[in-house]
């Protein structure tokens, strides 16, 4: 099989290229990029890239799968549906399913599902292996046995108490695997459920004060520092945070670090419309926090963003906001919104968002990065950043359509992937 890309954009952080060429792909494989291609095989289909964008699939480093346990929320199938229309050629999976991702035969079953639904594996699902059993955060897993499992690393998805963090690095040191935890303090969270400031005080909903995250934070980086295990640190909101992760990295610690896609394009004055789909964990930032999220991720500071794709069903978040579970879905919104955001506007050149969602996250899982270059798999998409589109809970590919852009208009749309 073979295709011809005329004159697309092409986008590759692995080689800081964007440059407008012809790409032919055989049988899967890059075979040239070139300014132009006039020898090509006769039978080759042929698209006209003119205004489209060819760049490396997109990496997520974590999400939820309602399956098993919660299908109606989200199904693996709708999953792999709902990533592939967003761009996204490998989804790692938080493993709080039910039941939990703590044993090799819950492993097992969910790449065997992954493999049925899609044998092209359009796109890749790989597990996180839980941490403590059943996400309890209270008994260790088989570590060293679930280390031979084909997973993306160790996590819970949820807090640890320190003295648990502590243990884990410990054992967790020889096996080389990623690992990653969040920074968080349930305590300090108490009954909050927006940042703390004058925003949760003009609103009227309790508030969550920032420390609930920094000191948290703060003592994590002691014990890696002292243990010495890498550490991806997910899910950071706060521009505290970024300080304490600057310093961190600046000091040699062996960290890595992500933000959500929603804390770069919201902050705490959006919640005026007590949407419950802008009920998060950790909550949404101030516009400082915001602000210092945005420039930690252009800096590389902030490694990565992820998308942590949360589905719920509509009357599970159809209820007052205090009384929502925090999470939205985000895996067909995160790349047209955050394009629009930021690389339409000129703040961020298109090739510093695909690092942000491509490269570096594979970087963070210890993976190759997907690349466009001569002999390389065709791991990549094509993207129309001008195509408009409605929002509609018919037209997403997920389950569900628990998101703050329900209804609305967004300009940007993936219309092919390799994979």
């Amino acid at each position: 099989m073979n295709e011809l890309l005329k004159q697309v954009r092409v986008l590759d952080p692995s080689s800081q290229t964007d440059r407008v060429a012809d790409v032919l792909i055989t049988d899967g494989i890059v075979t040239a990029v070139e300014d132009a291609i006039a020898d090509y095989p006769s039978n080759s289909t042929i698209y006209e890239g003119s205004g489209l964008i060819l760049a490396p699939g997109l990496v997520d480093l974590y999400s939820h799968s309602g399956e098993p346990g919660f299908e109606e929320r989200e199904t693996l199938k709708s999953l792999k549906r709902a990533a592939a229309a967003g761009g996204f050629t490998r989804v790692t999976i938080l493993p709080d399913t039910d039941p939990a991702l703590d044993n090799l035969a819950s492993l097992a079953w969910l790449h065997d599902q992954s493999k049925a639904i899609s044998p092209n594996s359009i796109p890749s699902l790989q597990p996180w292996a839980a941490l403590t059993l059943e996400v309890k955060g209270q008994q260790i897993t088989e570590l060293a046995e679930l280390a031979t499992a084909n997973i993306a690393g160790f996590a819970d998805g949820k807090p640890l108490q320190l003295i648990m963090v502590r243990r884990l690095l410990e054992y967790l040191h020889p096996f080389g695997k990623p690992v990653m935890l969040w920074a968080w303090d349930r305590e300090l969270v108490g009954n909050g459920v927006m940042r703390e400031g004058l925003d949760s005080m003009r609103i009227g909903l309790p508030g969550i004060p920032a420390i609930a995250e920094t000191a948290a934070l703060a003592a994590l980086l002691e014990c890696i520092e002292a243990i010495g295990t890498p550490v991806h640190l997910m899910r950071i909101s706060t521009a505290r945070s970024v300080e304490l992760i600057r310093n961190a990295k600046e000091r040699g610690l062996p960290i890595t670090a992500s933000t959500s896609w929603m804390h770069l394009l919201l902050n705490t004055q959006m919640i005026a419309s007590y949407d419950p789909n802008l009920r998060l964990n950790p909550p949404l930032g101030t516009p400082a926090d915001q602000a210092a999220l945005i420039d930690a991720v252009q800096q590389g500071v902030i490694d990565a963003i992820a998308i942590d794709h949360t589905p719920y069903t509509y009357e599970e978040k159809t209820v007052p906001f205090a009384e929502a579970p925090p999470g939205a879905i985000g895996l067909e919104l995160a790349l047209p919104l955050l394009w629009h955001r930021f690389v339409a506007s000129g703040l961020w050149t298109a090739i510093e968002l695909w690092s942000a969602l491509s490269t570096r996250p594979a970087i963070c899982l210890q993976q190759q990065p997907p690349a466009i270059a001569n002999g390389q798999p065709a791991e990549m998409i094509l993207f129309n950043p001008q195509q408009c589109w409605i929002a509609k809970a018919a037209s997403l590919k997920s389950s569900a359509s628990n998101t703050f852009w329900l209804n609305q208009d967004i300009q940007g749309q993936v219309i092919k992937i390799w994979c």
